[in-house]
Formats: structure tokens, C-alpha cells, sequence
């Protein structure tokens, strides 16, 4: 998941990558192989806090990967599409008010 900012200048804007994206950019920066384990992708990116919403609220990826039911995974993808029920449950149950439900969708 990404969304652009809106565009103020003649710059090209950078995304703004939260949930899975934030998370798949972390792991192309590493050299973790795969399979890889729950245990081994805690202990290489754990403590990272990741953004779970365009606001750029964030949690520790030791808190998400600890409401995944699966030990292993065979590849990125894989760990990935894991990771995203937890980032959507825990987005939404810290947006609590209708107003910041419809801003979430909103790129600003």
C-alpha cells in the first residue's frame, strides 16, 4: 500500500509506503534469504517501526508478526500477503471515528 502526497512544487513526489509495502521495501534492503521464519524476520526487522496508514502512524513489526498463525514461509510474497490481515486489523481498530475512517482513504 502506497499513496502519493499531494504534488506542491515542481519536485516529483515521493510515495508514501505503509503496511506490506513498507515492509517489502525493508526486506529488499536486507539480505534475509528465504524460506525464511517468523523468528528470522523478527530478529532482522523487528524492531523497525512501520507505518500502518497514510498518516504515518507506525507499530513494530514484532507486534504484527506476532498475530500471524504461520512459522514459515517459503517466499516474499508469502510472508507478505501473512502480513496483511494483521496491518488491516490494526488499522482499523485504531481508526476510531468516522472522520479519521474517510480520511484514511483520502492521500492528504
Amino acid at each position: 500500500m502506497g499513496v502519493r502526497p499531494p504534488s506542491g512544487g515542481d519536485d516529483e513526489p515521493e510515495s508514501i509506503e505503509f503496511g506490506i509495502a513498507a515492509v517489502d521495501a525493508r526486506l529488499r534492503r536486507t539480505d534475509l534469504p528465504f524460506p525464511v521464519t517468523e523468528g528470522e524476520v523478527a530478529a532482522a526487522l523487528g524492531d523497525e517501526e512501520i507505518a500502518y496508514d497514510v498518516h504515518g502512524n507506525t507499530v513494530a513489526l514484532r507486534e504484527i508478526l506476532e498475530e500471524v498463525d504461520r512459522e514459515r514461509f517459503e517466499d516474499r510474497q508469502e510472508l507478505l500477503n501473512a502480513l496483511h490481515p494483521p496491518f488491516e486489523r490494526y488499522r482499523k481498530d485504531r481508526s476510531g471515528s468516522v472522520v479519521q475512517q474517510v480520511r484514511s482513504f483520502l492521500p492528504f
